[in-house]
């Protein structure tokens, strides 16, 4: 395990706050590991360096884990749609082994490198799917409690592509960088923006919003 990789992990935590377990620290940084290995073939994203990777992957990602376990343990069933190289499904699966995770994406040679990465980090609550996401389906019972993107489509899209899936009372939640007004404003009828909140990722000097939409009542 790269000592200097685990520090910028474990220093980046601190700086936002979070607490996670030394094991779950391991296998982020085996994830970054095998993020950096495939990529040389499968072009799974364009941040070619571990320590980028730390800050823009890992972080990015669990900077969001404070809104699934402030939510009362409704949330039980996630759906990571676009999720590309597994992000952010992988890092909050890692974080969070009491929600199952569902992680979609169109691209198959994306998926075969999640497949991996489920079997040698071990992960019991998460499954790839190759599909696109509006050819996808669920049985009603089995909808998902949360649907979350990040930098897969518009607000509009997203909602459009995905509502199939959601259960009645489900939450869609987008990860942004600027807060897309233009968007929000072209929100489909039967939806409410619930809340937006400033993320602040440790040593991303850009600006990261997660956008809550839920159905409207």
């Amino acid at each position: 395990m790269n000592p200097d990789l685990s520090k910028k992990l474990a220093d980046g935590l601190q700086v936002q706050g979070q607490t996670i377990g030394l094991k779950e620290q391991q296998q982020l940084i085996q994830f970054v590991e095998l993020m950096v290995k495939w990529n040389k073939v499968y072009n799974l994203t364009s941040i070619r360096r571990a320590e980028e990777m730390i800050t823009l992957h890992l972080l990015d990602s669990l900077v969001m884990l404070p809104f699934f376990t402030q939510q009362d343990n409704k949330i039980t069933t996630i759906l990571d749609v676009g999720t590309g190289g597994g992000i952010p499904g992988i890092p909050l699966a890692l974080c969070l082994p009491e929600i199952d995770f569902v992680l979609l994406d169109a691209r198959g040679k994306k998926v075969r490198f999640i497949q991996t990465a489920i079997a040698q980090l071990g992960l019991k609550n998460v499954t790839a799917v190759h599909a696109r996401v509006e050819d996808y389906q669920r049985a009603e019972e089995e909808k998902f409690a949360c649907i979350i993107s990040r930098a897969f489509a518009s607000l509009e899209d997203m909602l459009n592509y995905c509502q199939h899936l959601s259960a009645k009372q489900g939450r869609f939640f987008a990860m942004k960088g600027q807060i897309p007004e233009e968007e929000i404003a072209q929100l489909p009828e039967g939806f409410r923006i619930e809340a937006i909140d400033e993320l602040k990722v440790a040593g991303l000097n850009a600006q990261r919003h997660l956008i809550q939409i839920a159905f409207s009542e």
